[in-house]
């Protein structure tokens, strides 16, 4: 059946298992089939054509592993590539940015809002504008971090590197006073420790992974896509060596076997 097929969630590399973690909570019974492409690894300083490149050929994959839904849990694949692949796509597709928008703005209800996030993210200025698209009132301030994302895949998470980093990345957001800040990259939920020692407990922080999953589970329901029994295990695959991935994802509890997939292929 349609709905016992599994889910496919992509990202740049180890990044996206952060969604993937909110999507084992909130939808214990989908199998799983999650893809890094840890051959091309980071995606936030890329030309948006490469982008699209990449993102039409990951789910050219998930076609082929028969899959009834799609995640990019990649803002730069979001803010660069969904726009122009969502309208033709073979399955249901759907991004980090608008869900991570809608928590910030209606659930926490930030007026003041700062926005980390890669090169090619911040450049898109897609959180502006999908805030300001929200409340006009809104005001945003946006920072590219693009040396954050090669540290956690190395599985540099906490110390002093990273927390004066961090200091050095934020320190322009918090003299706007920001009340929010949004993690416009699902690696920066690794990074919490030392952001919420930077921060301070004053400043609301918005995972917009756990959004993700939050809003998959309506559009699922909606599709009338959810399973009703506990499918297969979940399966993981990357482009490039899996040893880093592999070491980072055992760190987070995943046990599952590494596939090593010829992406250019697709």
């Amino acid at each position: 059946m349609e709905r016992e097929r599994p889910i496919g969630v992509y990202d740049s590399g180890v990044g996206g298992l952060t969604v993937v973690k909110w999507l084992r909570r909130k939808l214990p019974k989908e199998q799983i089939l999650y893809f890094g492409d840890t051959a091309r690894v980071p995606y936030g300083g890329r030309p948006p054509e490469e982008i699209i490149k990449f993102s039409r050929q990951i789910l050219a994959f998930f076609v082929e592993k028969d899959v009834k839904f799609v995640i990019a849990a990649c803002n730069t694949s979001s803010a660069l590539a969904l726009p122009s692949l969502i309208p033709n796509a073979p399955v249901p597709l759907m991004g980090v940015i608008g869900p991570g928008v809608k928590k910030a703005a209606v659930e926490v209800k930030g007026r003041r809002i700062g926005v980390i996030g890669t090169k090619g993210t911040v450049e898109s200025r897609a959180y502006t504008e999908a805030l300001q698209n929200v409340d006009p009132d809104i005001q945003v301030w946006e920072t590219a971090c693009p040396r954050l994302v090669p540290l956690v895949e190395n599985g540099e998470w906490e110390g002093r590197q990273i927390e004066t980093l961090l200091t050095e990345y934020l320190q322009p957001l918090l003299k706007h006073n920001i009340d929010t800040l949004i993690l416009g990259c699902t690696h920066y939920p690794y990074l919490m420790t030392a952001i919420r020692a930077v921060l301070g407990n004053d400043i609301q922080i918005v995972d917009p992974g756990e959004a993700a999953a939050e809003e998959a589970v309506l559009e699922l329901d909606r599709l009338g896509l959810l399973t009703h029994s506990k499918q297969g295990s979940d399966g993981f695959y990357v482009s490039g060596d899996p040893h880093v991935f592999g070491t980072i994802a055992k760190r987070l509890g995943y046990k599952a076997d590494l596939e090593v997939v010829d992406i250019n292929r697709y």
